[in-house]
C-alpha cells in the first residue's frame, strides 16, 4: 500500500534547473514542478531474472470513482560499491530514468510488464500510445533501482490518494522470497551515505526498525576509521535516544542496537562518508627528461589529497577516472580534479613536464617560433647543441632563449634537425653526466 500526500521536497528536482527527467516534464503552470505529491521507493534485485510491477489506482472512497492518474519513472541500475550518491545524480539530472510513463488509459493500472486488466504488453514509451506499461526489466542480483511515482491529477493540491504497488515478473513467479533482496527490510538505517563536507546534518533513526515504537533501549556507537574497532559510544536524541545526528565532517561507520520489551535485539550499521573539495597533492611525473631515461612519450600520474570519487582532466580535455595520463606534451600543462559526488572541482593547476617539442615553425606568428627544451631550467648544468641532418654543428643555443631556426643569420630550410642535450642527473646523491640525442623538425 502506498500513498502520495502532497509532500515532496521540490529541491530534489530543482524546478528552476531540472525541467525534464525522462518523459516527465515541468508543467506550464508557474508553480508546477516535476516532484510534488509523489512517492519514492527503492528496491534491490535478489536474483538474476525479470522484474516488473503494477501500480493500481484506488478510489478515495470505497466503491467511488478513481480520481488519481499515476505516472512513474525508474532509475538505475546502481551499484553500491561505486561510491556514488544516487540521490544526487538523480536529483541533478545526470541520471535519466530507464523506464518512464505518463500515458492515460481507463484501466487504472500502470507499470512495467503486462497490464493485468487488458493484457496489453509493455513496450518502449511512445507518446499518445495510451499504453501505460513499459517493457520488462532484466535485472542482475544486487542491482539497486529507485522508483518515483507521481499522481498527476493532484499535483497542485495536498489531497492524498492511495495505490497498491505489486512486484511481478518471472523472478517473482519463481520465488517471491528471493526475487527481491529482502535484507533491505532489516537494514533500517538505509544505504550507505555519501555527502559533502559542509552539507546539512544527517539524522539516523532507529524508529524504522522491526521493533517499531516498541523500544526499551537504544545504543549508538561509531567506528570512525571503518577498521572494525569501535571508537566511541554516542548519545542519541529523542525518545529512548532513538535518533542520532551526524555532522560534517565526521565520516565513519555508525552502529545501533535496539532492544524491545521482549528482549529482542535489532542491530544495523551504516557507513557515512563526507568528501571535501578535491585538492591536488602532486603531479607525479613518471617519464620525462628529469624523472626517467625515457625521452618520448612523457607520462604522469595525478595524486589527490585523500580518498574520493574523483575524475581528472588535463589541458581542457575530457575527464577520465584513471589518474594516469600518457603521451603528455612537454612544457607547462594544467590539471583539473572533479569530485563525481558534486563536492567541488579544482581550478586548473599548472605542472611542468621537462621535454622537447617534435617540431617548430619559425614564421614570426608568435606560435612555436623558437625551439627549446621545455623546463630546461630544472636540469643541472644543461647545454644544448643543434646539428643538421648530416651531423654538422650549427649552434650551441642559449637555453633561456632557444633556437630561432637560423645559422649565421640565415634561415635554415624545412628539414629534420638533431640536438644533443648534456646535463647532470642526481642519482642517489651522485651527479651523473647524462646525454640525450634526438631529432625534431623545422617546418616553414
Amino acid at each position: 500500500m502506498g500513498t502520495t500526500d502532497g509532500g515532496g521536497d521540490i529541491d530534489d528536482f530543482d524546478p528552476e534547473v531540472i525541467t525534464q527527467t525522462g518523459c516527465l516534464e515541468k508543467g506550464s503552470v508557474s508553480s508546477a514542478n516535476i516532484e510534488n505529491n509523489t512517492g519514492w521507493f527503492v528496491f534491490r534485485a535478489g536474483t538474476d531474472g525479470q522484474i516488473g510491477f503494477d501500480i493500481e489506482a484506488l478510489p478515495v472512497n470505497p466503491g467511488g470513482p478513481i480520481t488519481a492518474e499515476w505516472d512513474f519513472a525508474l532509475y538505475g541500475p546502481f551499484d553500491e560499491t561505486s561510491n556514488d550518491n544516487f540521490c544526487t545524480i538523480i536529483g541533478d539530472g545526470s541520471a535519466q530514468p530507464i523506464r518512464c510513463n505518463y500515458e492515460y488509459n481507463d484501466t487504472g493500472f500502470t507499470g512495467i510488464g503486462v497490464n493485468p486488466v487488458d493484457g496489453r504488453e509493455g513496450a518502449p514509451f511512445v507518446k499518445s500510445s495510451q499504453n501505460t506499461y513499459d517493457e520488462w526489466l532484466n535485472v542482475t542480483a544486487g542491482e539497486i533501482y529507485y522508483l518515483y511515482i507521481n499522481n498527476y491529477n493532484t499535483n497542485f493540491d495536498d489531497e492524498p490518494e492511495d495505490f497498491i504497488l505489486t512486484f511481478t515478473g518471472s523472478s517473482v513467479d519463481a520465488d517471491q522470497n528471493s526475487a527481491l533482496d529482502c535484507t533491505l527490510r532489516d537494514q533500517f538505517l538505509g544505504f550507505d551515505i555519501v555527502a559533502c563536507e559542509g552539507d546539512p546534518d544527517i539524522t539516523l533513526s532507529a524508529l524504522n526498525s522491526p521493533a517499531g515504537s516498541n523500544i526499551t533501549s537504544v545504543e549508538w556507537s561509531v567506528d570512525y576509521e571503518d577498521d572494525g574497532i569501535i571508537d566511541a559510544t554516542l548519545p542519541g536524541t529523542g525518545s529512548f535516544g532513538a535518533e542520532l545526528v551526524v555532522s560534517s565532517p565526521n565520516s565513519g561507520r555508525y552502529y545501533v542496537e535496539i532492544e524491545n520489551n521482549f528482549g529482542q535485539v535489532y542491530p544495523d550499521h551504516i557507513l557515512i562518508t563526507f568528501y571535501g573539495t578535491p585538492e591536488l597533492d602532486e603531479v607525479r611525473v613518471i617519464d620525462d627528461l628529469v624523472n626517467s631515461d625515457q625521452t618520448d612519450p612523457y607520462n604522469i600520474e595525478i595524486v589527490p589529497v585523500g580518498d574520493g570519487n574523483y575524475e581528472y582532466a588535463i589541458n581542457g580535455g575530457e575527464f577520465q577516472d584513471d589518474p594516469l595520463f600518457y603521451d603528455v606534451p612537454p612544457g607547462i600543462n594544467t590539471v583539473v580534479i572533479n569530485d563525481k559526488n558534486g563536492c567541488g572541482i579544482t581550478d586548473p593547476i599548472e605542472f611542468l613536464v621537462v621535454g622537447y617539442p617534435k617540431f617548430f615553425t619559425p614564421n614570426s606568428d608568435g606560435v612555436h617560433d623558437n625551439w627549446n627544451v621545455y623546463g630546461v631550467e630544472e636540469l643541472v648544468n644543461p647545454v644544448v647543441y643543434i646539428f643538421d641532418r648530416y651531423g654538422k654543428l650549427l649552434k650551441q643555443i642559449d637555453v633561456n632563449i632557444g633556437w630561432d631556426g637560423t645559422f649565421n643569420g640565415r634561415d635554415m630550410p624545412s628539414s629534420d634537425y638533431w640536438f644533443r642535450l648534456d646535463y647532470e642527473r642526481d642519482d642517489e646523491g651522485v651527479l651523473v653526466a647524462t646525454s640525450v640525442r634526438r631529432h625534431f623538425s623545422l617546418v616553414r
